[in-house]
Formats: C-alpha cells, structure tokens, sequence
C-alpha cells in the first residue's frame, strides 16, 4: 500500500472515531448536545457573547438587535439557549439581552450551592450594562420568579413584565419534586410539566435528565430552598407596580392555571393568555403559538391597573 493509501485509510478511520464518538457523546449527553446547538441559533441570529462582573464570578449573557430593551430570563436548570426558537422574530424590533442566570450556562458560580441572591444579583449586574432605558422582561418559571423580584427592587428599570408558567408565589405542588432520582421518576415528572400530545421523551434523553437533577444547576440551585423564603412575594404582589401579562401554557401541572390566576388576583395590572396543548416550557414545546402569542402581546398596550376588592356603596 502506497504512503498516499495509507494516509487515506487513516484518514477514513479518524473520520469514523470521530463520527462514532460524537454518537456516543449525543447519546450520554444529549442535553448538552442540544444546548449547544441552541446557543448556536442565538450566534446565527447575530447575537454576540459578553460577560459581566460580580462578587461572585462573571455573568454571561448574549446580546444583539436594535430597538427598546427585552431581556428573557430562563427557567431553573436551563440556560440562554432555551429561547433560540424566538430569536429571529424579535431581533428586528428589540434589542435582546438574553443571560444564563447565576450558576447556569457560563456564569458563575461553576461549582457549589446557587443562591437565589445571587441569580438577582447576576441579572441587575448584566442590565446595568448597556442603555438604561427601562427593559421589557420575559421569564419562564424561575425567570418569572426573578423578573417580578426585579420589578419589585427596580420598578423604574422595568417597562412591562411578561410572565411564563412560573411567578413569585409558593407553589401548588410541594410533592412533586423536580430531581428524579431514576429513569421512571424522570418520565412522570415530564408527564406533569409538558402536555400528553406532545412526542415522547426518549429513555436516553430522560436519563441525561437524571443525571443533570442529581448534579447540574437546577440541583445545585434546589439545595438552598430553605434560604428562599424571604424572596417570595406572597401577600405583596400589589407592590409591584408594573404591568404584567402572563402567558400560560394549559397544560403545566407544576405551576397550573390556578396558580396564575392566584398572580392576577394580586397584581394591580395583570392580563392573561393561554395557550392550549402546551406545558411549562412553552417557548420550546410549541415554538410557533408561543412567538406568536408574545409578539401579539408586546405589540399590545399594557393592561392598566383595575380597582380589585373594591367595597361596593349604597345602591
């Protein structure tokens, strides 16, 4: 076999290594793999990396687009990428600021327990960054959960507030736990967050979602429970004067539609729209409704604040 050959044949065979092991490593971590290509969405779209400092780390977060500002906060155990298929819709009218949160992503902390302070902290780090016009916030479940506390320490930073299946009240569902800790609890957690129509999780999908629960950020993050009381806004949501719409996915069993309309009892302005057939992620169970349906809403004016429990007079 001629030199040439030889090194062709190499050649073949490094190319095989290489294809079988990035088979092996979309098999054993196919949320990474998926992560990775949705960040990869977000640099197509023309959004570039940055950082900012905080006592804790740097905080990473994508940024691009002209217009008025519109940050999207992530859920627990999530990262930027989340909201890759909603980008390309909003890049030509906003200017977007999309952070991993504290502990997520490439933001600090890389290691050790999340502090639900220190996911605040990371976010009003990234938005003093850049113009200071009031921002548009978006979250999805934890990201709700930081957005009011944001509007609540912040209200002349925020324009409007649009709340996705997650907010700052104690939930609903205290038995369902969110680490599963083997292949069957995984599946019947995804059963009670995504909708029964949607497709199947594969089994090597749902052991990676075992495996991040037991050591990636969302478990690192559930370790500081007990410290997150103080952060919750039960009997104090008519403090936060911002307007609010809330965006809501039927089908979410962890925080249901009971749970929005517990927020909207107590938001001085609030509206809501749901979204059938969808669960608690619904920017990646059904794209399409959901880019829709938050365009539509961030092109309406802000619901304005109506007299709750007000005492009716003599009549």
């Amino acid at each position: 076999m001629s030199l040439g050959a030889k090194f062709g044949v190499a050649g073949i065979a490094l190319a095989l290594l290489v294809i079988a092991s990035g088979g092996w490593y979309v098999y054993k971590r196919p949320l990474s793999v998926y992560a990775w290509f949705n960040r990869r969405t977000l640099a197509s779209a023309g959004l570039g990396e940055a950082t900012a400092a905080t006592g804790f780390g740097p905080q990473a977060y994508w940024s691009g687009g002209s217009g008025p500002t519109l940050v999207l906060l992530h859920g627990a155990g999530d990262q930027s990428g989340t909201w890759a298929n909603v980008v390309e819709r909003l890049t030509g009218t906003y200017r977007l600021v999309i952070p991993d949160l504290a502990g997520h992503g490439r933001s600090a902390p890389a290691q050790g327990p999340i502090e639900l302070d220190q996911v605040l902290r990371g976010v009003e780090s990234i938005l003093s960054q850049g113009p200071q016009d009031p921002a548009i916030i978006v979250g999805n479940s934890l990201g709700a959960w930081i957005g009011l506390l944001y509007a609540h320490a912040h209200p002349d930073r925020v324009a409007r507030l649009v709340l996705v299946n997650g907010g700052a009240l104690r939930g609903d569902r205290p038995d369902l736990s969110l680490t599963p800790r083997t292949r069957a609890e995984a599946a019947a957690l995804m059963k009670e967050l995504r909708d029964p129509g949607s497709d199947p999780i594969r089994d090597f999908v749902l052991d990676d979602v075992v495996r991040e629960a037991q050591s990636g950020p969302l478990a690192r993050f559930a370790a500081t429970a007990a410290r997150m009381e103080p952060y919750l806004l039960d009997g104090r949501l008519h403090e936060v004067r911002v307007s609010v719409d809330l965006i809501w996915g039927e089908s979410d069993r962890l925080f249901t539609l009971d749970y929005a309309r517990r927020m909207m009892a107590a938001l001085p302005a609030s509206r809501l729209r749901t979204l059938p057939a969808c669960g608690h992620v619904p920017h990646q169970e059904c794209p399409a409704r959901f880019g829709a349906a938050l365009t539509d809403v961030l092109a309406s004016p802000p619901p304005m604040p109506v007299m709750k429990n007000a005492r009716r007079g003599p009549t």
